[in-house]
């Protein structure tokens, strides 16, 4: 039998997340253990990154202080706008 340098990650269907699967009963139990050991650390560092991030976006502080520029013209757009706006109701009262 001629082997043809393929190896069970390399052909087989494709899973969810993109990568290459081995046949159904082609991997053994320890194969199958390491792998969920995998994912579960890939998971781990995935989750901690995203809370790591959910706190930077979340911190209101942090926030102001990136963005103040911004707010403050925002805030100077908001209030011409809403003084504006008074002063045209008065006016044609």
């Amino acid at each position: 039998m001629e082997s043809t340098g393929a190896s069970p990650q390399t052909t087989g269907p494709i899973s969810g997340n993109g990568s290459r699967v081995a046949p159904p009963g082609s991997r053994s139990a320890a194969e199958i253990r390491d792998d969920i050991v995998h994912e579960r650390e890939q998971l781990a560092r995935e989750v901690d990154a995203l809370r790591h991030r959910w706190s930077e976006v979340t911190d209101v502080k942090r926030q102001i202080r990136a963005h103040r520029t911004k707010i403050l013209v925002g805030a100077a757009v908001a209030g011409f706008l809403v003084g504006g706006a008074i002063a045209f109701s008065r006016r044609r009262r």
